[in-house]
């Protein structure tokens, strides 16, 4: 039986328990949440094969992601890789062309370059697209959502780095170690160019160390507040010292280094970036800092300070860190000791996440099987909704959660989601609006196979898509709001009547969370 959920989502405190859930209370509901927590949804049919997997079967079918193939991974030929890569040549030239007072020579580099500009501007765009949608096809949802958690984690901004490439690269970054290991993406996110040129560091030298990335290395990306001192700034500073890059490649200019005795976080020696990262690791703080970060991206808020929820919150972030480290930083047992947990389940953790922007328009596509449609309108709609992808607001990434919802955001979320049912936009119809016209009743093929005959009743087919696009129990309201459009259009169950039904079910507030 469906579970009954009030309109605002799960309320009460979780159980601390991280135990597996039992096979015979992992049903439908659970499915369903695992797999918009953990990807981006899916379809009733995919919904109920996951139940029946159980969720040992399930929860290793979503992370062990390279068992799963089906959709090539990108290469480093997915985009042109030299389009800001000026090399020793064109400065040269630069360089004669202005002691000579050539201007003719001047303008034709000058030109040059704004073309490579023009065009590496276009391909960030290309990226965006390509980007959204690998989220949309992937048969490896967990990996594209963890890309993104790292994306938003390890926020760079494509306005400063000005290299579109340098922006891929970090991304191949992000997916190659997307439910790896933290400790190579640590180790790789100091020798990553676009974080080099993001923080400054990329001219950090001897006498005059940058203390940007060291900074955020340890507040934003591994620490926390609190735990680190302007000392270890200063000397993880002077340890990144000579972190730079040539073209697309991370250069150690041992020139640059500051080769001197260091002490950072209780360690001592004569080390450069990969000792800094080890001194960071070896702290419990960092393990706890990560799975604090995972705990708010996959379950929720951790409750108001000095609450009891608070309390059963903090005690499964710490048990997740202490699997973290006995783990060697490896993230898929803690994912999978998450997403099989009773705490992961619990009612109190349903309905409790607002949907990323991502989240809402990757999820309708993937569990409602609408059309893609333009893939660039659909980028666009992320950006007015808040969420620009590869251009996070700041080095702090996106704040998320309620900041997602405001009067202007909620008004572009319905109509991208009227854009995805009906091809309709602000300025009329989609030109392949009729020749990608989305027919509903394939939604209704599991509900026909399991209940044949169900698929024509009207009562039944609310229900079954309230249910499998919100999830739980429905609330008297929806159940009466959509029982009465029904009625409206004769109880007929076509594919223009459910596309009127699935637009109501998605202009209601719990469609807006997962």
């Amino acid at each position: 039986m469906p579970r009954q959920h009030s309109e605002h989502g799960g309320t009460g405190v979780p159980t601390p328990s991280l135990d597996r859930i039992p096979d015979q209370r992992f049903g439908y509901d659970e499915a369903r949440h695992l797999l918009w927590r953990a990807g981006f949804g899916g379809t009733p049919r995919q919904i109920r094969t996951l139940a029946e997997m159980g969720p040992r079967r399930a929860v290793a079918f979503l992370v062990n992601v390279d068992e799963i193939e089906g959709y090539p991974r990108p290469t480093a030929r997915s985009f042109e890789h030299d389009l800001m890569s000026w090399g020793e040549r064109e400065r040269m030239a630069f360089q004669r062309a202005r002691a000579a007072r050539d201007e003719e020579a001047l303008a034709r580099l000058r030109g040059e370059r704004e073309r490579r500009q023009q065009q590496d501007r276009a391909q960030i765009r290309a990226m965006q697209r390509w980007w959204l949608t690998r989220m949309i096809e992937t048969p490896r949802p967990l990996e594209e959502k963890m890309t993104l958690f790292w994306h938003g984690h390890f926020a760079t901004n494509y306005r400063t780095i000005e290299n579109s490439y340098h922006m891929f690269l970090q991304n191949q970054l992000f997916r190659s170690e997307a439910v790896g290991s933290f400790e190579t993406l640590l180790h790789g996110i100091v020798r990553d160019p676009a974080m080099l040129r993001y923080l400054d560091n990329h001219n950090s030298r001897q006498g005059a160390p940058n203390e940007n990335l060291a900074r955020e290395l340890m507040e934003l990306f591994s620490l926390g507040e609190g735990n680190y001192s302007e000392r270890d700034i200063k000397e993880g500073a002077r340890a990144l010292t000579g972190h730079t890059y040539e073209g697309n490649e991370f250069v150690f200019r041992e020139e640059w280094h500051d080769s001197g005795a260091k002490r950072v976080l209780g360690r001592s020696g004569n080390f450069a970036g990969e000792g800094f990262v080890k001194a960071i690791l070896a702290r419990q703080a960092c393990a706890e800092f990560i799975c604090f970060k995972l705990y708010r991206f996959f379950v929720g808020d951790l409750g108001a300070p000095g609450s009891s929820r608070r309390e059963v919150s903090e005690t499964v972030v710490r048990r997740l860190a202490g699997t973290l480290r006995r783990s060697d930083y490896r993230l898929a047992p803690v994912l999978t000791e998450l997403f099989e947990s009773e705490h992961f389940y619990d009612e109190a953790n349903e309905l409790t996440r607002i949907k990323s922007p991502a989240e809402l328009v990757v999820g309708s596509v993937r569990a409602l099987g609408t059309p893609t449609r333009d893939v660039g309108t659909l980028v666009d709609s992320l950006d007015r909704m808040g969420q620009n992808l590869l251009f996070p607001p700041s080095v702090k990434g996106w704040d998320g959660e309620r900041s997602w919802i405001n009067t202007s955001t909620m008004f572009v979320r319905q109509n991208v989601l009227n854009f995805l049912l009906t091809g309709r936009t602000m300025r009329g119809w989609d030109e392949d609006a009729q020749r990608e016209a989305y027919d509903p009743r394939a939604l209704l093929t599991d509900l026909a196979e399991v209940d044949p005959g169900s698929e024509k009743d009207p009562r039944v087919v609310v229900r079954y898509l309230l249910r499998a696009n919100i999830g739980g129990e429905p609330t008297a309201g929806a159940l009466d709001a959509l029982d009465g459009f029904m009625a409206s259009v004769d109880d007929r169950v076509t594919r223009d009547t459910l596309v009127g039904l699935l637009s109501l079910i998605a202009s209601m507030p719990e469609y807006q969370l997962t």
